[in-house]
């Protein structure tokens, strides 16, 4: 079983499933998220769906590309957890199913691609504080034990 984290499950609202992809971007004690403006302006960890066919290691590396402008070198898979929300760029209730890697920036190779994103650095220390959802937080926090910077 695969652990929810964040918000309950509302007895009343019937979720579409999600499958989506993320990555823990480290490259020495730093970390490289997305800013996203719209709807609500937050940090989040770069990723997102997978389209249906589409293989789970090619989505991450799709939307990593259009969400930051980097490309990226896969390390390893952390882990995976639930979260049930309110999507309001889609108006839709989602169980998102997020399947998190630890990654390495490549180079970037231009501005993100994708509307209302900003490539943001910060340290490891400080990505929990700000990043916007509780699964997320836990996954930093596990890579940056899991590299020793904790």
């Amino acid at each position: 079983m695969i652990k929810r984290i964040g918000e309950p499950v509302k007895r009343d609202v019937k979720y579409r499933l999600r499958p989506g992809a993320y990555a823990v971007l480290v490259n020495g004690s730093d970390i490289l998220l997305t800013h996203q403006a719209q709807p609500n302006p937050e940090f989040q960890l770069p990723g997102g769906g997978i389209d249906p066919g589409e293989q789970i290691h090619r989505a991450l590396h799709r939307e990593v590309l259009e969400e930051t402008g980097w490309s990226m070198q896969l390390l390893r898979r952390l882990g995976a957890f639930r979260r049930f929300t309110y999507m309001p760029e889609y108006d839709l209730w989602a169980e998102k199913l997020c399947h998190i890697y630890l990654c390495r920036p490549n180079r970037r190779i231009s501005q993100p691609l994708e509307a209302d994103h900003e490539a943001v650095w910060t340290d490891l220390a400080t990505a929990p504080q700000i990043l916007y959802n509780a699964g997320d937080r836990s996954f930093v926090n596990r890579a940056a034990k899991l590299l020793g910077h904790r």
